[in-house]
């Protein structure tokens, strides 16, 4: 078994699904008393969130690029970013290290695509919902059309996700909004919706939703042990 080098506390909350997924995965295919091998390195999310809200990515990058050298130094065989947001620099990652980077949106698409849904909706933080990175990679690479939030929309999923979700709150209210987000990317023709922030798993699940939702923090778990069990 590969060891799977995760770079994480972008929540902890949901850094924390990762690890149980990962160990959940492991002792299904292993058996009863098996788990992964794995190493975290675990950022101060206060500090993260402030140089994205200050869009300095330079920055950003330069501190993932270090974290991805430790890991793969101490051993780590296979890369996750456990975040979406953070994978606006994922190919810097990636050129730094001589390790495979597993990309979040890769399976996410993979299993949509399986599903035989060609239209999707996206939420995200702002920065995943607005910027390229992550919806030109759904497009360029998997032949996804990605429709996103109106503004107003955009605001309140961003909002619920920095001020409630990454604190491990989870109120009805936000879910009853995230279910009108929903309700109006469907109207849009959205066949299925991407829960493309590790955290809205917390909020949401598929009772929330008219047409299938696809957890990117479940599947880039699952998709690590396979990379790892493969290795």
């Amino acid at each position: 078994m590969r060891m799977i080098g995760l770079i994480g506390g972008m929540s902890w909350e949901s850094s924390a699904e990762y690890y149980r997924i990962l160990n959940r995965g492991v002792r299904d295919r292993l058996g009863p008393t098996a788990s992964a091998r794995c190493l975290l390195w675990s950022f101060d999310f206060s500090e993260i969130e402030a140089l994205q809200h200050r869009g300095d990515w330079p920055a950003l990058a330069d501190r993932m690029v270090d974290a991805a050298r430790r890991l793969e130094a101490a051993g780590a065989g296979v890369l996750l970013i456990c975040t979406n947001t953070m994978h606006r620099m994922a190919p810097e990652v990636q050129a730094a290290v001589g390790v495979p980077l597993l990309h979040i949106a890769d399976p996410t698409a993979e299993r949509i695509r399986e599903a035989g849904f060609r239209r999707v909706g996206l939420l995200g933080t702002a920065f995943t919902m607005e910027q390229d990175f992550y919806k030109g990679r759904l497009a360029t690479r998997h032949g996804l059309e990605v429709l996103v939030p109106g503004e107003a929309d955009r605001a309140t999923v961003h909002r619920i996700i920095y001020e409630e979700l990454v604190a491990g709150e989870v109120r009805p209210e936000s879910r009853e909004a995230y279910r009108a987000v929903i309700g109006r990317l469907v109207e849009q023709g959205a066949e299925a919706v991407i829960l493309g922030c590790t955290e809205i798993m917390l909020l949401l699940g598929p009772g929330d939703s008219p047409v299938p939702l696809f957890d990117t923090t479940a599947l880039h778990a699952e998709a690590a042990v396979a990379a790892a069990l493969a290795g």
